[in-house]
């Protein structure tokens, strides 16, 4: 097994036509975060600023074996999931992530930004009972968590519920994104003992897709430098608030976050 001065960071995920969410912004992500960026792919989508027109996920095999060709041969200092679409998907990269020493986040994906289906509903049990027990950190956003936990978060106050209920599924760590809540932009990221609450202004721009692929990466992409998940997580939402302010305009319908935009 090699290894590089530069960390090794694996996403596994679904693919985005658009370039601005899934294995497209993760690894435009890890690439502006100084690591280098592995992928497997789970789906294809055929995607634009519109929406999702048409995906299709890969045989259990292909991901099987994507996983197995980098792991074994390259080694992986953290891996993010994303889009894993199906039952047989979702336990099939649990399965893996089991067997790696590696730290994990699970970006549990259910819907898109525009509001199409990722994730087949038959596949949420396997989330809650085989993925979520080998995360790290568990990054959901307000949707996910409702879609997984049955909480519904209407204000601030109920965020430490949420991730009271997400705990309860065996990650070690949960960050309830609260950015569809009104006022600021606030997560709270907390182990069961401690709490960090994040905030940062909301900036008023619709072209945010790709938002929760991106905070997600930039947190395996800390945890791959060795940076504790506080401080991981932290890093991550300075870097994605960076990239939302920087959002642009793309095709007819919501543009991507900015993930170069520090090199602008």
């Amino acid at each position: 097994m090699s290894s590089s001065a530069i960390p090794n960071v694996l996403t596994v995920a679904g693919s985005d036509s658009g370039g601005g969410a899934g294995i497209q912004a993760d690894l435009k992500t890890m690439l502006a975060l100084g690591v280098h960026g592995m992928s497997v792919i789970t789906a294809v989508t055929a995607q634009n600023s519109l929406g999702v027109q048409g995906a299709w996920e890969l045989p259990v095999e292909a991901v099987r074996a994507q996983y197995r060709s980098v792991v074994d041969d390259i080694g992986v200092q953290a891996v993010k999931t994303g889009m894993l679409a199906s039952a047989a998907l979702v336990e099939t990269v649990a399965e893996l992530l089991a067997g790696t020493d590696a730290p994990v986040v699970v970006d549990p994906v259910g819907v898109s930004k525009h509001g199409d289906s990722l994730l087949a509903a038959s596949a949420l049990d396997s989330v809650r009972e085989r993925l979520l027990p080998v995360a790290t950190v568990a990054t959901p956003n307000l949707d996910e968590v409702a879609q997984l936990t049955g909480v519904r978060v209407e204000d601030e106050a109920d965020l430490r519920r949420a991730a009271a209920a997400v705990l309860e599924f065996g990650p070690r760590w949960a960050l309830i994104k609260g950015g569809h809540l009104a006022g600021d932009a606030v997560d709270l990221l907390t182990d069961g003992t401690q709490e960090h609450w994040l905030r940062a202004p909301r900036h008023d721009n619709r072209h945010t897709h790709g938002t929760g692929c991106t905070l997600a990466s930039a947190v395996a992409a800390g945890l791959g430098k060795g940076l504790d998940v506080p401080e991981a997580v932290r890093e991550a939402k300075a870097y994605v608030t960076g990239a939302i302010v920087a959002g642009f305009a793309l095709g007819g319908g919501i543009g991507p976050v900015d993930h170069g935009w520090r090199f602008r």
